[in-house]
């Protein structure tokens, strides 16, 4: 963690292009330019996912595909458990965060680790099926996020886990035991996230609760780098397969 890189980052933040003809060039034009900082600000940003990744299950042998997984730092939070793992799959359409995990895993000694440019709605790893799926701060970036959890409902083994944290806001009405937002927060954040690519949906843990049986669920909320008076929503969910 550094001042500068921080700066790197809230510039990029404030004025990188969020332009292109598809999904893949936008986000490569909006964080080419801060690959090289991104954990170090999103690791204050990007809360739970340390506390999601050791929830899970990671079984001997077993194939864990981390959608949307970028820079590949969601590995590391796996420790001791990683190298028992066959196959973990970091995927993303981003070249420059996939660079800064093929870097990662080398410098690591992770020799079952593999990043794989591909769409996460479209994704199939060689062994044809996976026992983990995960998605960390990445079905709010996934335009087909709907089709990207139903992808993953079809990846998985009967049995297999979901493993998704992410923003939120919660809907105006929301089922027995899910935390009801106030207005002004379901309004607020939704328009600050947009300017970044980053859609807060009231409808991503309901679509979840139906695609997968519901081993937990946790909402909280995060403070923001250098705006501390500020609180986002987010939730951690934990579903299986039927």
């Amino acid at each position: 963690m550094s001042l500068a890189g921080d700066i790197r980052v809230l510039y990029h933040l404030a004025f990188s292009s969020r332009r292109g003809r598809t999904h893949e060039e936008r986000l490569e034009n909006f964080y080419r330019g801060q690959a090289r900082d991104y954990d170090a600000f999103r690791s204050r940003l990007l809360q739970g996912r340390r506390e999601l990744f050791e929830s899970l299950t990671a079984p001997a042998g077993g194939v864990w595909v981390d959608m949307g997984g970028g820079s590949g730092s969601n590995a590391e939070y796996l420790g001791e458990r990683l190298p028992g793992l066959g196959r973990y799959y970091v995927v993303d359409l981003c070249p420059s965060l996939l660079a800064v995990a093929r870097e990662r895993a080398a410098r690591q000694g992770w020799r079952n680790v593999e990043t794989i440019h591909a769409d996460a709605t479209a994704f199939v790893p060689p062994e044809g099926r996976a026992d983990v799926v995960t998605f960390s701060y990445s079905l709010t970036m996934i335009p087909d996020w709907f089709a990207a959890i139903d992808h993953a409902a079809a990846l998985l083994r009967p049995g297999g886990q979901m493993g998704v944290v992410d923003f939120h806001v919660s809907r105006r009405h929301p089922s027995p035991g899910l935390t009801r937002h106030g207005w002004g927060t379901r309004t607020f954040w939704p328009i600050w996230f947009a300017f970044d690519g980053v859609y807060l949906s009231p409808d991503h843990l309901p679509c979840l609760m139906r695609r997968f049986r519901v081993a937990s669920i946790v909402e909280q909320r995060a403070r923001l780098p250098y705006l501390p008076l500020l609180r986002v929503p987010y939730y951690r969910f934990v579903g299986v397969k039927s």
